[in-house]
């Protein structure tokens, strides 16, 4: 079983875990379907992909346009479709993703299908240094450690900040509006307003995601931001808990070490029929946890009272 399997493992848990901490504050916190998260984190990778290679920026300045590009585009959809109810909002998020990919699939500036490669040197130089200092105790020898370290630091940072947020006045708006938009407008919130805050925060937080998925994969395409991985993400919120951002980081790990980690098995079937058989088997944990513990690893029934 090889070490560097694990670690990429552990990297897809980390990246898809800030993906996550977004949709979680949507859907957990604000009682917001949203459907559209991949569409946020193409946005976030090809802004950093298309400005390093065709503008020469930077790649952290570059990450940074990305962030604000995705921020933007989340404003752009939640000023046209958060007055709409709860199911058409989903909808019109699932509309957005889809409109994103094909654009980038069809669009010149894009790529198209030929995707967007060579904007990942900067991160490249950063390695060869990490790998230089963790040379000093051996473990220079797996090259995506790097890549683990920095998606693990920020993920944390990420959920540090996040959580301290959620406890603020302007958390507890959002728990409100979760729970009981009327009453809380009668408080004289802007429900709207927060609404479009909390959509735009997690645009950012996909963006992010959306950067390190770029380095990971060195190379991008429209079919790594497929609407698909926005499920992810909401596969691992009913496994780490509703409303519950450290079980994010619980949920990611167990989703992607059971998904990847059924590569392994030794099994007489063909290619297909076994990555068929790997989402079966995730299927079948997910209904049995919804089944014996609907809240989640580390959520709790009160929390999954959500205003319909």
């Amino acid at each position: 079983m090889s070490i560097d399997f694990w670690i990429n493992v552990a990297v897809l848990a980390g990246i898809y875990g800030i993906f996550a901490l977004g949709l979680q504050l949507n859907a957990g916190f604000t009682g917001l379907l949203n459907f559209g998260q991949a569409g946020f984190m193409a946005i976030g990778a090809y802004t950093v992909g298309l400005l390093v290679v065709n503008f020469g920026w930077s790649l952290w300045l570059a990450l940074i346009a990305g962030i604000v590009l995705a921020v933007v585009a989340a404003v752009a959809v939640g000023i046209s479709s958060l007055r709409l109810r709860a199911d058409h909002f989903a909808i019109a998020t699932i509309a957005f993703g889809e409109i994103v990919r094909y654009v980038l699939q069809n669009a010149q500036f894009s790529g198209g299908n030929q995707g967007v490669l060579g904007f990942d040197q900067e991160w490249r130089v950063f390695t060869d240094w990490l790998l230089g200092k963790l040379a000093i105790i051996g473990l220079d020898r797996y090259t995506q450690l790097p890549l683990f370290i920095v998606v693990w630091i920020v993920f944390a940072v990420m959920l540090i900040a996040i959580s301290a947020l959620q406890r603020t006045p302007w958390g507890r708006v959002l728990r409100g509006i979760r729970e009981d938009e009327d009453a809380t407008a009668a408080l004289g919130k802007d429900i709207f307003a927060y609404k479009l805050q909390s959509l735009a925060l997690s645009a950012a937080l996909a963006a992010i995601a959306g950067f390190f998925v770029a380095l990971n994969v060195s190379y991008l395409y429209p079919s790594v931001f497929d609407p698909t991985f926005t499920f992810f993400g909401y596969a691992i919120i009913v496994l780490g808990g509703y409303a519950s951002y450290a079980g994010v980081a619980i949920g990611s790990l167990i989703f992607w070490a059971l998904l990847e980690g059924t590569r392994l098995m030794d099994t007489a079937l063909s290619a297909g029929q076994q990555a068929s058989l790997r989402f079966v088997i995730v299927g079948l944990f997910l209904i049995l946890l919804s089944r014996w513990r609907p809240q989640g690893i580390l959520g709790n029934h009160e929390e999954m009272r959500v205003r319909s």
